[in-house]
């Protein structure tokens, strides 16, 4: 069987008890991937845009996937998806959106955005964990994604 190239995870989490318990549900998967983590959406598309800090391709690797909250400091998860999605360098990066929002016009302004899911975070710990472990396996394990172009 071929072995399977680490998949580039980029988690936009301002909750740090959020993003550990993504940090550690995604270490259990049977599929290698690396896993970063910015707290707000300026540091987003500083990573995305490779500058400053985030220039260092081995330490920072371009993700495969975007996970990206709606509530943020400095910049919203909303101009987030805005600039990925416009953006033809971004626009093919899988952008599943993990916010706590339920409101329907959210749900709608992500789509007309373009994000490729929309889930909303559980108020309890089990079915947040579910959630979690199901986006895991599906983005990390099942999904097959395209090769990007160097």
């Amino acid at each position: 069987m071929e072995r399977q190239k680490p998949i580039h995870v980029l988690l936009v989490e301002d909750n740090p008890d959020h993003a550990e318990l993504l940090r550690r549900l995604f270490r259990s998967y049977l599929v290698s991937n690396v896993f970063c983590q910015v707290e707000d959406g300026e540091q987003a598309l500083a990573y995305l845009n490779r500058e400053g800090k985030y220039a260092d391709d081995d330490r920072y690797p371009y993700p495969d996937l975007l996970l990206l909250d709606l509530r943020l400091p400095k910049v919203d998860g909303f101009q987030v998806l805005e600039q990925v999605k416009s953006s033809p360098k971004h626009r093919h990066l899988v952008v599943v959106i993990l916010t706590s929002s339920r409101n329907e016009q959210d749900v709608q302004r992500a789509y007309q955005l373009y994000a490729n899911s929309y889930l909303v975070k559980p108020y309890r710990m089990e079915e947040f964990t579910d959630i979690l472990r199901y986006v895991g396996l599906y983005w990390l394990k099942w999904n097959v994604y395209a090769k990007t172009s160097s």
